[in-house]
């Protein structure tokens, strides 16, 4: 495992341009006056910001691409390609409700992009079960010369059988199992999930809650059995109720601390499965007069931006969104240069880091277990 010191993302959107009437058949008629009119922005910035023009203001930037993923807005250029019938476009597919998420996806592919010939499509997917059906005819509407998934699509035996078929070359980001014709990138959710409870443990906690992700993510499942094995090699049993269902989202994060906060004794810390529900746990804390770290430890996954900016910054176990990305996006390249072999079984695996910040210390001294909730 890797210490490193917390580090500022420099976060920045995608590049896509107008839909096309093949493509508003497939999916819901959304217009570049919506997304507008959602975020509080001109049509100019919008464009602006969906072309990943500069001179846009970072906060304004965020409600725009906040604005298209919620409306489910799915620009496409695919008019650039036609004359020549030679596709310059990459297609991004992802369904994560955390915004630093989408936000450091494409950051990684733009950066890799930069200076090629190649452009980067982004497509937010709200709900996979419904919109499974449609990812390959959205594909081939589009003209897209390859596709990066990630979780859940990147672990979906029935879309990537139907991608090899279709002989568009795909890369997968934390893709759980090796396949041949399709790259991976992954990271070891499981072992950084035990060394972070195992961080844990060596400050003294023994009561230690975990807030599992959305379930259709199996990195969420990964995490979990990483916190079980850390508890179960440190001889410290395993207690339900310190478990929690969460999705990814804040909301999810405050949800869980009322549960949590309830409880007799309390957690004295918690492990939340990305940084976006831990800065909920944090929140809560704040709201309910608990200490952060005095009375209650929290730490993340991710190492996102939201991790530096909420106070106190969140211990968190760095999983490099951005250099995933970037990683899928160079293979991608690579696949298009010199050919697709779909016998070939390539795995690349990335390094996780564990970003020590104010969020975590040594548990409380008795009595800290009562509840401050009524």
């Amino acid at each position: 495992m890797t210490y490193l010191p917390p580090s500022n993302n420099d976060q920045s959107p995608a590049n896509t341009k107008a839909t096309s009437a093949e493509l508003r058949k497939l999916v819901p008629t959304v217009t570049i006056r919506d997304v507008a009119a959602m975020s509080g922005a001109s049509i100019k910035t919008v464009s602006r910001v969906l072309n990943n023009e500069p001179n846009v203001r970072p906060e304004m930037r965020e409600r725009v691409l906040q604005a298209a993923h919620k409306l489910n807005y799915h620009p496409n250029m695919a008019a650039r390609s036609l004359a020549g019938r030679q596709s310059y476009m990459i297609g991004l597919f992802y369904e994560n409700p955390s915004p630093n998420y989408a936000i450091n996806v494409q950051t990684g592919a733009l950066d890799r992009l930069r200076g090629e010939s190649y452009r980067l499509l982004m497509f937010p997917v709200e709900n996979f079960k419904e919109f499974h059906g449609k990812m390959i005819a959205i594909i081939r509407s589009s003209g897209l010369a390859g596709v990066i998934l990630t979780p859940p699509m990147s672990n979906d035996p029935e879309l990537m059988e139907e991608l090899d078929q279709s002989g568009v070359p795909y890369v997968r980001v934390a893709g759980t199992e090796a396949r041949a014709g399709s790259p991976r990138i992954i990271i070891k959710d499981m072992i950084a999930a035990r060394e972070m409870t195992r961080y844990l443990i060596g400050l003294g906690h023994q009561r230690i809650a975990f807030i599992r992700g959305d379930p259709i993510h199996p990195a969420s499942s990964a995490r979990f059995e990483g916190y079980c094995y850390a508890l179960k090699s440190a001889g410290i049993p395993f207690d339900p109720d310190l478990v929690v269902a969460g999705d990814f989202r804040f909301t999810s994060g405050l949800a869980a601390a009322r549960k949590l906060f309830a409880l007799n004794p309390r957690p004295t810390a918690v492990f939340s499965s990305n940084d976006d529900m831990a800065a909920g746990i944090v929140q809560a804390a704040h709201e309910h007069g608990i200490s952060v770290p005095r009375e209650l430890s929290v730490v993340g996954f991710d190492d996102s931006q939201l991790a530096s900016i909420v106070w106190p910054r969140i211990t968190t176990m760095r999983q490099p969104i951005s250099a995933m990305a970037y990683t899928a996006t160079d293979i991608i390249l690579n696949l298009l240069e010199h050919g697709w072999n779909t016998e070939e079984t390539r795995t690349v695996e990335l390094d996780h880091a564990l970003i020590i910040r104010e969020s975590a210390g040594p548990p409380p001294l008795p009595p800290y277990a009562h509840s401050k909730l009524g």
